[in-house]
């Protein structure tokens, strides 16, 4: 290979990395550099593509989809009783038109959004036409495009759908050897990874060299038999046999979810045609059609109508030619593709969700693009719920860490004086009682919240390794009722997809020495398109993001749960990780965090010194602007020193905590401070009208009372709670904020007040203290005092 030929070879898959969301290019020296854009790419692609909230809902939770082009409706001849996304639905899966609505690149367009297409106007979209058509929408004008299999494999492709139903694929024309008339259609399944069915190409075209530029493609054909034996022909549309022996066959729709699954695993980015001969009674003979077909093809080149006239010209007088059965034909094909492709992605979802394949199948190993990867093993059927059987809503979702702890804990030993001691030796090994756990922040909110709830569902999403910790971590999560539905496997295909681990190492007396912790699997990977996915289908009351994430995909997540009407906490997991909350402003300085009456966080539960950092965050990022300003002087606090004192302490006052507090109310209405040993601290940002406002018993609280009318700004609340106990025989410190904060969420998403949740909240934290795991086992004997909290005026 020449120099020239290498670059060549490189640009062209770093270019067919980005057209797709997720793809894998491990093996590739410049991996690093496409994974920071793709990071880029996703998250401004997640702006541009329009998924409805169904479709999303489905890839989301793993159930079958069929992508549908919108041509047939905005230039089809067929009419308007197609009922395909009906065959769709009736045959098992979810219907996904796509096209360019207004502008907008749209999965999943309505009945009426295909109806003001049909009606307005619309452009044939292919894959050319897709940036002319959005960037025009982008500057203000609003073109419909109606995509063709080119285009709608595009969008497809971008959304994370596999399977797409249709008529027939474009091809080489005849003569095209000299007129290089060929369709985007085929240059399309050679660069973009969808599984096309249809009855073959129009059969008016050239199929010897059609197959033949399909093959020089790289491009998977396959016929389905359909009640055939043998080496069957490649389908001629409206006729079942065209001549040409197709290159291979497919007996059922199972074995084109394998070869699906298989492309995947290969890593292969061409797509995959697959042939469906036209049903038998709807059929014209070959010999008819050949006939028509000659003799239109030939009028059409007396006439000179090529291009874009050649195909229309050359239908029309094969519908006159048939005497009109041509038709009726093709709307049988179609709706028979559309029905076949549901089946295919029926089977699909079946193999992600662990389905055996047959019982000579040998094990192997997907990942898909918007599901985690997922394990088809040659035995039954697993005795558990699928992700198809389970509701996809959650009550709470928890977007954070899970993570492997392993505390080492030194056993101790006496020194050269005869005394015990306590420290480890450093630079040697030595003796410890080392005990292995599941932790991570955001699996301990998750896994607190899920063990007191009584009947809300709790869901975690978070990501693990193809690894022995990996294994483990889901093991765990699945024994202990936790729904794993969003939890992502990455394959070794990407770099540092360690599982996350975190070791403490601590002294005799249990006080950590040291710490070494490995979360580098959650700052280098970014999935932004599956993130709001995930929200969109689980639509939950509440949104708990954790500090784990790369800033980006904080932002991320946040907008997510603000646009499918979550309430969003946030956790800041440590003074460093707090910080990425205040990031610096977007280019054009707007900041990432809007303020109240909208702000994007709802809740905070930083200890002192993440609020310290967060608060430092926000000063050097200049997030204390005139706007900031403007709620904060409602407040009308001037010389508060005295009244934060009486509120909380000197000493708690002295290191400016409530002042901390109050200055970033704007931007977190509800902030819960942890003090450990002293208790919590709950400052609020109060709307006119809230309750707290006129109980007499929250009266003492009111740090300040808005009197100049403000639509938004009633007050603020500030109250020290104290511990509920004190906790002598402390055995870990691991997972008690944690504890506190899922509690407190699962409350919430109740219908409690944080005010009535505090105490109970502490009250699960010192039972995790008392606990060698992160959340405490015994946390379930608290749902009635928690129900109590709830309803509680």
């Amino acid at each position: 290979m020449t120099a020239r030929q290498h670059l060549l070879s490189r640009a062209h898959h770093v270019s067919s990395a980005l057209l797709g969301s997720r793809l894998k290019c491990a093996r590739q020296p410049c991996f690093n550099t496409v994974q920071r854009r793709l990071k880029s790419t996703d998250s401004q692609l997640a702006s541009l593509l329009k998924i409805s909230p169904e479709v999303a809902d489905a890839l989301a939770t793993n159930k079958p989809v069929v992508a549908l082009e919108s041509t047939i409706y905005t230039h089809g001849a067929l009419g308007d009783d197609l009922y395909l996304e009906d065959i769709v639905r009736k045959n098992g899966a979810v219907p996904a038109v796509c096209g360019i609505l207004a502008g907008v690149p749209t999965v999943g367009l309505s009945t009426e959004e295909v109806a003001r297409m049909v009606h307005e106007g619309a452009k044939k979209a292919s894959r050319r036409d897709l940036a002319y058509l959005v960037g025009k929408g982008l500057t203000g004008t609003k073109i419909h495009g109606g995509t063709t299999i080119s285009g709608t494999m595009v969008l497809s492709r971008l959304a994370g759908i596999r399977v797409f139903g249709t008529g027939g694929l474009g091809g080489v024309h005849k003569g095209g050897e000299n007129s290089m008339d060929i369709s985007a259609d085929l240059t399309e399944l050679g660069r973009t990874r969808v599984a096309v069915v249809s009855s073959g190409c129009k059969g008016f075209l050239d199929i010897p060299r059609t197959l033949e530029f399909l093959e020089t493609q790289g491009v998977l054909v396959s016929t389905f038999a359909d009640g055939q034996q043998g080496n069957i022909d490649f389908p001629a549309f409206w006729a079942r046999e065209s001549g040409i022996k197709s290159p291979s066959v497919i007996q059922n729709e199972a074995e084109a979810a394998a070869m699906i699954y298989a492309q995947e695993q290969l890593n292969i980015e061409t797509g995959l045609l697959l042939a469906n001969p036209i049903p038998e009674e709807h059929a014209i003979s070959r010999q008819d059609m050949e006939h028509a077909i000659s003799v239109a093809v030939g009028e059409a080149d007396e006439k000179g109508f090529s291009g874009a006239e050649n195909t229309p010209y050359i239908l029309r007088r094969i519908r006159e030619l048939t005497e009109g059965r041509s038709v009726p034909a093709n709307k049988y094909l179609v709706q028979a593709n559309v029905a076949r492709a549901a089946k295919v992605a029926v089977e699909l979802s079946k193999l992600m969700d662990g389905g055996s394949r047959s019982s000579q199948a040998a094990a192997f190993t997907v990942q898909s693009p918007g599901i985690r990867k997922v394990k088809v093993e040659n035995k039954p059927e697993p005795s558990k719920v699928t992700q198809q059987q389970q509701s996809s809503t959650a009550d709470i979702l928890v977007a954070g860490s899970v993570a492997l702890d392993l505390s080492c804990d030194y056993a101790g030993g006496v020194d050269a004086q005869g005394n015990k001691a306590v420290l480890p030796l450093a630079h040697v090994s030595n003796p410890s009682h080392i005990t292995q756990s599941v932790g991570g922040v955001g699996h301990n909110v998750a896994l607190a919240a899920h063990k007191v709830s009584e009947d809300g569902k709790v869901r975690l999403c978070s990501m693990v390794g193809d690894d022995i910790a990996g294994a483990t971590i889901l093991a765990n999560l699945e024994s202990s009722g936790l729904d794993t539905t969003c939890i992502r496997k990455l394959g070794r295909e990407y770099p540092s997809t360690r599982t996350a681990q975190y070791v403490a190492v601590n002294d005799a007396d249990k006080n950590l020495v040291m710490a070494m912790a490995d979360m580098a699997i959650f700052s280098n990977h970014s999935f932004p398109t599956y993130w709001n996915s995930a929200v969109a289908a689980t639509k939950p009351k509440w949104l708990v993001v954790d500090g784990n994430w790369a800033e980006a995909d904080i932002q991320t997540w946040i907008e997510a749960g603000r646009k499918h009407g979550a309430r969003v906490a946030f956790e800041p997991v440590s003074a460093a990780k707090s910080e990425r909350l205040f990031a610096a402003p977007k280019q054009g300085g707007q900041l990432p965090l809007r303020l109240f009456p909208n702000a994007s966080v709802d809740l905070a539960s930083p200890n002192q010194y993440e609020l310290s950092a967060m608060h430092g965050a926000a000063t050097r990022n200049e997030y204390f602007t005139h706007s900031w300003f403007e709620v904060i002087d409602t407040f009308g606090m001037h010389g508060s020193r005295d009244k934060f004192v009486r509120l909380t302490s000197a000493e708690i006052t002295d290191m400016g905590l409530p002042q901390q507090n109050i200055q970033l109310l704007p931007y977190i209405p509800t902030i819960i401070t942890k003090l450990g040993a002293k208790g919590a601290l709950v400052t609020m940002l109060l709307k006119p009208g809230d309750p707290l406002l006129k109980d007499s018993h929250h009266a003492p609280y009111i740090l300040a009372r808005n009197y100049n009318d403000h639509p938004h700004v009633g007050g603020v609340y500030m109250r020290l709670f104290p511990p509920v106990e004190t906790v002598k025989d402390v055995v870990s410190v691991n997972g008690v904020g944690d504890t506190f904060l899922g509690v407190l969420v699962a409350g919430l998403a109740m219908g409690g007040r944080v005010e009535n949740l505090v105490d109970v909240a502490q009250r699960a934290a010192c039972l995790s203290l008392r606990s060698h795991e992160s959340v405490s086992m015994e946390l379930a004997g608290l749902k009635g005092d928690l129900r109590l909290a709830v309803e509680k005026e």
